[in-house]
């Protein structure tokens, strides 16, 4: 008989257990700090040696209710008993109806749109990309330069980084394009990017030819990047104009990170698909397309599906997470904890001349690390704060074309002195990263 408590006793520490990862794990998996989790709550987790983090990563954004939250282990609980997997291409149940009825409503916001769901993110854009080429019967899709939209190989061809993410992996997928995104602190202006795009309209692929624009309304892995609502209007008048689907990617900024319940709504605007995952989940694997009743019912039927996709235990637990975000004062606390992250972090630039930019919106923000003499990229010193960090006890990621970009994202449940803490702790990774402190 499999003794877990025995193998828990065994592998009793970080290193003991990383070593186990190293001989088992392959090296394309990277795991960003040299620790174990055993447990989490909030915002906060512990690891294998009873050490204390407060968690400003979140599964990658994926935590926006903390972990280990009640609603959700209650809901997930109650469904347990009930079914935990039946395979809706096989039998439909009321969850995944639910949370469609659901979805539909807070995207649609009175048209009337439809939902299907999935397991991953990466699983969602490359259905969103199938809806989008059946519904205009066009082959062309438009991606930009530092998006992040996955790790499966059309999501590879979407995302705008070469390293890490492409290596060797090609060749990639055909009719991918790509323009320049937004980026002030690096004289990327909006109009560039406008040019840009009408560029490609005239030499590589006329604009009747192309099925969609994707765009994330913030960037995420490419540096916590925001579009201005102007930005976003104009691609919405552009792609009407010709035929063009906007998907929205909010992957990881949906569900109340930017302080809406999603980005697109900062812009005022209605994309034709939108493309979910991670904190909708509260933790559980599920992700989703919801978009236009029209546009998503030109698959014909067993054009989509996958075998775990709306699982009956992510369906309750995404149920009772949109809950906790409707019903609860989340996307306030959002608004809130991002204005006083914002300005300590402002506080922190003037003290640092390290930091180059401080960028976000509501609980997604983010600061751009330079050397301060030549104003490049600096990623060895990002990497320093990170880890300088982590030994004090808050756990970071970096992201950025250049990696040298610190993200956070913190749970929304993070109390104000769990954000001053970690603050605290930030001001001291820099100075110990910077050399100010021994």
């Amino acid at each position: 008989m499999h003794n877990l408590l025995a193998e828990q006793q065994t592998f009793s520490d970080n290193a003991l257990l990383l070593d186990a990862r190293a001989e088992n794990v392959p090296r394309g998996i990277v795991t960003a700090h040299p620790i174990v989790i055993a447990k989490g709550k909030g915002s906060e987790v512990w690891d294998v040696e009873g050490n204390r983090y407060l968690d400003f990563v979140g599964g990658i954004g994926v935590l926006n209710v903390g972990h280990s939250h009640p609603a959700v282990i209650n809901a997930v609980t109650e469904q347990l008993q009930l079914v935990s997997h039946a395979c809706f291409q096989v039998a439909a149940y009321p969850g995944y109806i639910e949370l469609a009825k659901r979805l539909n409503k807070l995207v649609g916001a009175g048209e009337e749109f439809k939902s299907v769901f999935f397991t991953s993110g990466a699983e969602a854009v490359e259905n969103a990309v199938k809806i989008a080429r059946a519904h205009t019967n066009r082959p062309g899709i438009i991606a930009f330069d530092g998006a992040f939209h996955g790790r499966t190989l059309l999501g590879v061809t979407l995302t705008g980084m070469s390293q890490p993410y492409k290596q060797n992996f090609g060749p990639f997928p055909g009719d991918i394009y790509r323009v320049p995104f937004p980026n002030a602190f690096h004289d990327i202006s909006e109009a560039d990017c406008l040019k840009a795009l009408d560029t490609l309209f005239a030499v590589q692929i006329l604009p009747e030819r192309v099925a969609a624009i994707i765009i994330e309304p913030v960037q995420g892995d490419g540096g916590f990047l925001p579009a201005s609502p102007a930005f976003m209007q104009a691609l919405r008048e552009i792609t009407t104009r010709h035929g063009i689907l906007l998907i929205c990617d909010e992957v990881q900024t949906g569900f109340g990170r930017t302080g809406k319940m999603f980005a697109f709504q900062h812009s005022g605007i209605v994309p034709d698909l939108v493309t979910v995952a991670k904190s909708l989940g509260g933790g559980l694997p599920i992700s989703g397309v919801v978009g236009k009743a029209a546009i998503m019912d030109a698959p014909t039927p067993g054009g989509l599906g996958g075998t775990y996709g709306g699982n009956a235990l992510a369906c309750a637990s995404s149920l009772a997470v949109l809950d906790l975000l409707e019903h609860g004062n989340l996307l306030e606390r959002s608004n809130q904890l991002g204005e006083q992250m914002n300005a300590r972090l402002q506080q922190l630039a003037d003290k640092y001349a390290c930091i180059g930019e401080v960028r976000g919106i509501g609980f997604m923000q983010a600061v751009e690390i330079i050397d301060f003499e030549t104003k490049h990229p600096d990623a060895a010193l990002t990497q320093k704060i990170l880890d300088s960090a982590c030994q004090e006890g808050l756990l970071l990621i970096k992201c950025g074309l250049h990696r040298n970009t610190v993200r956070f994202l913190a749970p929304l449940v993070t109390s104000d002195s769990q954000l001053e803490e970690a603050l605290h702790i930030f001001d001291i990774a820099l100075a110990r990263a910077t050399g100010r402190l021994g």
